[in-house]
This record gives structure tokens, sequence and C-alpha cells, in this order.
């Protein structure tokens, strides 16, 4: 399965937090799925943590970055045919950044690692345990 985190769930992932199932965890580092983290979701750590919304122990896209590849995530670009999808979208989630990442899960048909209940009012598959 290809599985695109949304950045509330790497975050969690990464950092240990209790919000995250374990069972969840489990399917994440299962060889049989493949796990992706958009850049988006770089650009949106980087601003909170710029606004002072989030507080890591490094830059955020540096720290992002090295917990990516350390947990054999691959990065997912933002490519112009996946913001193509944005004018299809109805408009039940204001973040920007989570529409994005809808639109990636779209166009690369993926299933998205989601607690949004947002999110998973769109036609896409989520995942949360």
């Amino acid at each position: 399965m290809k599985l695109l985190l949304d950045t509330h769930a790497f975050l969690w992932m990464i950092l240990g937090d209790q919000r995250m199932p374990e069972s969840l965890r489990s399917t994440l580092r299962s060889e049989d799925n493949s796990v992706w983290l958009s850049t988006i979701s770089i650009w949106e750590i980087v601003l909170k943590q710029t606004r002072g919304r989030l507080v890591l122990p490094g830059p955020g896209a540096g720290y992002a970055a090295g917990h990516r590849r350390r947990h054999y995530i691959a990065s997912l670009p933002l490519e112009e045919a996946t913001a193509g999808h944005l004018a299809k979208l109805p408009p039940l989630h204001r973040d920007p950044f989570d529409r994005m990442l809808i639109c990636q899960a779209i166009e690369h048909e993926m299933t998205m690692v989601t607690a949004d209940e947002q999110i998973r009012r769109y036609p896409i598959k989520t995942l949360w345990a």
C-alpha cells in the first residue's frame, strides 16, 4: 500500500506521541507498505516553527528531513499536475496544506494516513487505527 503521511501523523510518529495508535505505527513499519512524506508537509513544519506554533530541537526542514530518512520514508515532491486537482476539490477543508496533500493522494493513488475528520470527507482512501 502507498501511504502518504499527513503532517501531524509524521510528527506524532517521530516524536512518539501517544495519539498515534501502536497498530498504526506497526503498519507504517511494515515492508508491505511504502510510506511517503510530502514536501508540502516540510513547508508546513517550517512555517509552524517560524511562527512559534511548533517547537522542535532544531531547524524544522533539517529535523524533518533527517527523521524522514531515518524512518525510511520517501519524499514526495509537488508536481504541476497535482495542483490541477485543487479546482475539483469541494470546499470541505480550508487548510491549504491539507488540500494539497489531498491532491497528491488523488494524483498518486495513495492512502492518506490522518486523524483529521475533515480529510476523511474527501473521496480518497484514508487510514487511521
